[in-house]
């Protein structure tokens, strides 16, 4: 597998376009098709780039070895999951309400370099089940693209001020849904993801 067919490889997985990776590369979209047609090859710093976006080692993009598994150097990161959330606009959250399963959607879904985090209220149902089994899924349909994502791990209370901040500054509406005059019931829960597959 040469250097270019791994880039393309590594792109597609992680769901982007030439355009894109272009314009976090600050380069044109013709000259990652070069690279990925082996008609030419990038700088150093380029590769380094690459490697941090396309989440591999330098050692994998340059080695001639066919055997590394493309789907294991690209593991989908946090971020990631929620761009690809955000584009969908919604996802669901499938939880274990005693011996059931229970799916329900979810809006409030937020993620930095660490991990996935979701909000939910004290109030609710979910609250209880993440409390009593930690372990869940998350999937979301993209109507234009025709891609899902379905994301497996273990949820686990967060008490960071700066997720909080954060998740509050990009849904206002947690405020005034969550914060009553006497209590606030809004949690955040971090998911630790074990799978993450985007199709």
């Amino acid at each position: 597998m040469t250097t270019g067919e791994k880039i393309a490889a590594l792109r597609k997985e992680k769901g982007i376009t030439q355009e894109e990776l272009a314009e976090r590369l600050n380069v044109v979209r013709q000259t990652v098709s070069r690279w990925e047609m082996d008609a030419a090859f990038p700088e150093t710093e380029k590769l380094i780039k690459l490697s941090r976006i396309l989440e591999c080692s330098i050692d994998f993009l340059l080695s001639g070895e066919i055997q590394q598994d493309c789907e294991k150097e690209a593991r989908i990161s946090a971020r990631d999951c929620f761009r690809f959330i955000q584009e969908c606009t919604y996802c669901f959250l499938a939880t274990n309400a005693g011996e059931k399963p229970r799916l329900r959607p979810m809006g409030f879904v937020y993620a930095d370099e660490k991990a996935l985090y979701l909000a939910t209220d004290t109030r609710k149902g979910v609250y209880e089940e993440l409390i009593k089994k930690p372990y869940v899924e998350l999937a979301s349909y993209n109507l234009n693209t025709r891609r899902w994502i379905r994301i497996s791990g273990k949820a686990k209370q967060e008490e960071s001020l700066a997720v909080r901040e954060e998740m509050e500054m990009l849904y206002p509406m947690i405020r005034q849904e969550y914060v009553g005059k006497e209590e606030v019931y809004f949690v955040i829960f971090k998911i630790r993801i074990e799978e993450a597959v985007i199709a």
